[in-house]
């Protein structure tokens, strides 16, 4: 038995990075430091070590071969998932560009949210670094916090050394939305996070009346949404008195008509409150299933998000057109990919059409797919890089043990040549 200490997680999101864990063989046990993500994910064990084509066990060549020959038949293949690392994604991208295939992340229409809201008018965001050394003030919309990233307030909020904070004890937290569920938003000195709760379709009104507020304009209602007017007042003068206030949200919770329009009513809040003489940042939050990873790539790749399409010999963005499961069900493609080297539930989108699936071992499928190869999870299985939600880090991924399966770059790559 091997134990190893400070390892990085590629699946939480916001770079957790002390983990310790112990491997014997192919088992993996997590001793400290672990959460409700991350401990279920790399303890998840290895069943499929073979490659499968019709349900049948297959070397790693036939395999390849086999999902060669699908995407060379397809006109317009689809390369779904896109949970993989950096290296991962470049063997997604060169697939993509070799098959004419559209590349669409399975997180993509929550993010498309934030893209829409950035490409229109511009955000001003922050880093989990300046988070943890100057946020005084965190106001949380529609989320809970603590169910997406566990030890978000342990390492960020309540850390005991901050730069420019004298007690980090004394930062402010507030929900509008959703209610933590959970204590970690507590204070070490036992204050409870301050919440606003209103359900999520009545967000868009909230924001725009606590936006209203913080450039005092006069609002005639003494109720919006059953949260008292006193209250987002209230939230409005804390935030002008803040002297490095951060707004966050997940864009992928925000499951109502026109969310981008309320992404970027919070952006231009974030933007009037600078103009007031202090400071204020916006904070997105995502990270999981290599979405952060699948646009870094794609967006240097081709300049474009990740749901493009590559089948006119350059790359074609359209937030709406490329998503792959209306692709899928409106006939207009004929061959999926499916790429997910993280979670096994995660599993392909039920279709009719040729699927092939580069996965995790031990995904279980209801209709199993043409083609089914098993790979090594980034982080886990062998060494790689993912991006963490704020985008500016690429942490760099461990090799923990010595599974024998193949990486998602290695299979994909080989899928490519073989064309």
């Amino acid at each position: 038995m091997t134990e190893i200490t400070e390892v990085p997680s590629p699946f939480c999101g916001i770079g957790t990075d002390d983990l310790t864990i112990q491997v014997d063989g192919l088992d993996v046990k997590v001793v400290e430091n672990g959460c409700a993500i991350n401990t279920p994910a790399f303890e998840q064990p290895i069943t499929d070590t073979s490659a499968r084509v019709d349900g049948k066990e297959v070397s790693l060549d036939i395999a390849v071969a086999k999902a060669a020959e699908l995407l060379r038949a397809s006109n317009q293949p689809v390369i779904g998932g896109c949970a993989t690392d950096v290296n991962g994604m470049r063997g997604v991208m060169a697939l993509a560009d070799h098959s004419g295939a559209v590349v669409d992340n399975m997180n993509f229409t929550g993010a498309r949210r934030n893209f829409l809201a950035l490409q229109d008018s511009g955000w001003m965001n922050t880093t989990l670094a300046e988070i943890k050394n100057r946020c005084d003030l965190l106001l949380i919309v529609g989320v809970d916090l603590e169910g997406f990233a566990p030890r978000f307030f342990e390492r960020y909020l309540w850390n005991q050394e901050s730069m420019f904070l004298g007690d980090t004890s004394q930062r402010e937290i507030i929900y509008i939305g959703k209610a933590p569920s959970g204590n970690a938003s507590t204070s070490p000195v036992g204050v409870k996070a301050k919440v606003l709760p209103c359900a999520d379709e009545d967000l868009p009104e909230v924001m725009a009346v606590l936006r209203a507020l913080v450039k005092d304009k006069k609002i005639v209602a003494e109720n919006i949404c059953g949260i008292a007017l006193s209250d987002l007042q209230a939230v409005a003068e804390q935030l002008k008195a803040a002297k490095y206030g951060v707004v966050t949200w997940a864009a992928g919770a925000l499951n109502f008509d026109h969310a981008e329009l309320m992404v970027q009513m919070l952006s231009e809040m974030v933007k009037d409150i600078n103009n007031m003489d202090t400071r204020c940042s916006g904070f997105p939050l995502g990270g999981k299933e290599g979405d952060q990873t699948a646009n870094q790539v794609c967006g240097w790749t081709s300049a474009y998000p990740a749901r493009a399409r590559f089948s006119s010999g350059f790359p074609e963005y359209d937030p709406f057109l490329y998503d792959s499961n209306a692709m899928l069900a409106n006939g207009e493609a004929d061959v999926l990919v499916w790429v997910q080297a993280f979670n096994v539930a995660s599993v392909p989108p039920q279709t009719d059409k040729p699927a092939i699936v580069v996965a995790r071992s031990g995904m279980l499928f209801d209709t199993e797919p043409d083609v089914f190869i098993p790979v090594g999870t980034p982080g886990i299985d062998h060494a790689g890089h993912a991006y963490r939600l704020d985008n500016v880090v690429a942490i760099r991924l461990k090799k923990c043990r010595d599974s024998g399966l193949p990486s998602t770059a290695e299979v994909l790559n080989a899928i490519e040549q073989a064309l």
